[in-house]
């Protein structure tokens, strides 16, 4: 899958403006505040329909006008695709695959895989494990529309439950046969979301532990957890063990909703034993690995955004990045930066087709 061109129309601080890309590495290079990031942002949208940075639709369109425009022509195999994403301030957002609008966001998901390597990435350590569900469900959503289809009904069924257990708070009653009646949706839906959140890791650590050597040169070992209720029980009786825990609280409070991930490094926490460089390593690794595996699940390469990565490495280590990744074949690559002069220099390095585009 490869961006040929992109053009915004009242996206964020771009009035108007197009690109016709490299098949291998953009850059967009500007002083801070002009708009580079806003470009990415862009391209995640193509990719799954929102903002990286968990900003609501409406708030990315352009101060004063009425709505904002994202098209762009893909390379898909043999053939040219058009995506148009059109969100105007009075009604829903609208995304077409050429000329035709999807019913549900769900089922563009996974056509243009990618993934985002930014500064944002430190939340993934410092953050709630609801920051850590969120990430581990992208990386599955991408490479199996199953998956997300249970995921929403998931949700759907625990907020229907939850809602359930507010009105008998509220109303001072309780029925029992009612509640129970979430049990085997809940039970269902959510097995099945550990199973594959579980395989999903196990085949992950053995990849993120190869890049972390090759970007760090450390001997450390790292690892990702995978943290759940459904480790050491059955759903059902997890859902049976707190009926009244759940009543009290009115939530339900046991499930996968509360799953996380644990990153260690030598058995232990790598946010209180890591330094910034190797917590910055490890997350890389992290996103090269989430790369790895969409590829091979999918057969899609995953466009890789690199927002301000010279913030989190030096220049011999974004160069090392590049050249891995292209030696990887991961795919297409966009990267923002500061410093025009700084990002010539790393791409000439790499002697790999190129373009460089000044956002001012």
């Amino acid at each position: 899958m490869i961006i040929n061109k992109l053009s915004l129309i009242n996206f964020k601080s771009h009035s108007e403006q197009s690109f016709e890309f490299s098949p291998q590495i953009n850059c967009f290079v500007g002083n801070n505040g002009v708009g580079k990031t806003n470009v990415l942002d862009a391209l995640h949208y193509l990719s799954v329909g929102k903002s990286f940075l968990g900003n609501s639709d409406l708030n990315n369109v352009k101060s004063n006008e009425d709505f904002f425009v994202i098209e762009s022509e893909i390379q898909n195999d043999e053939k040219e695709d058009i995506i148009k994403i059109l969100q105007p301030k009075e009604s829903k957002k609208v995304i077409k695959k050429n000329d035709k609008s999807y019913d549900r966001l769900a089922d563009h998901i996974g056509y243009l895989p990618s993934v985002m390597i930014s500064p944002y990435d430190s939340n993934l350590i410092s953050d709630s494990g609801e920051s850590r569900r969120k990430f581990l469900d992208a990386m599955i959503s991408q490479t199996d529309s199953s998956y997300l289809f249970d995921l929403i009904q998931y949700q759907k069924t625990v907020q229907q439950r939850n809602a359930l257990l507010k009105y008998f708070a509220k109303n001072r009653t309780f029925d029992k046969d009612s509640l129970v009646i979430y049990d085997d949706p809940i039970s269902s839906f959510g097995t099945r979301i550990f199973e594959k959140r579980k395989e999903f890791i196990e085949k992950l650590n053995p990849i993120v532990q190869h890049f972390y050597e090759i970007i760090s040169g450390g001997k450390e070992l790292v690892n990702v957890i995978y943290e759940s209720h459904l480790l050491n029980d059955d759903f059902h009786n997890l859902l049976s063990q707190t009926i009244d825990k759940d009543r009290a609280l009115t939530y339900t409070s046991k499930g996968t909703h509360k799953d996380d991930l644990l990153f260690e490094m030598n058995g232990n926490s790598i946010k209180k034993i890591g330094s910034q460089g190797q917590q910055k390593s490890f997350l890389i690794s992290l996103k090269l690995a989430q790369i790895n595996r969409i590829k091979e699940l999918t057969g899609k390469s995953p466009i890789l955004l690199l927002d301000d990565i010279f913030d989190k490495l030096d220049d011999t280590r974004v160069s090392q990045l590049i050249e891995l990744v292209n030696k990887e074949s991961f795919g297409q690559i966009f990267i923002t930066d500061t410093h025009k002069e700084r990002t010539e220099n790393v791409v000439k390095r790499i002697n790999e087709e190129s373009r460089i585009f000044e956002i001012s």
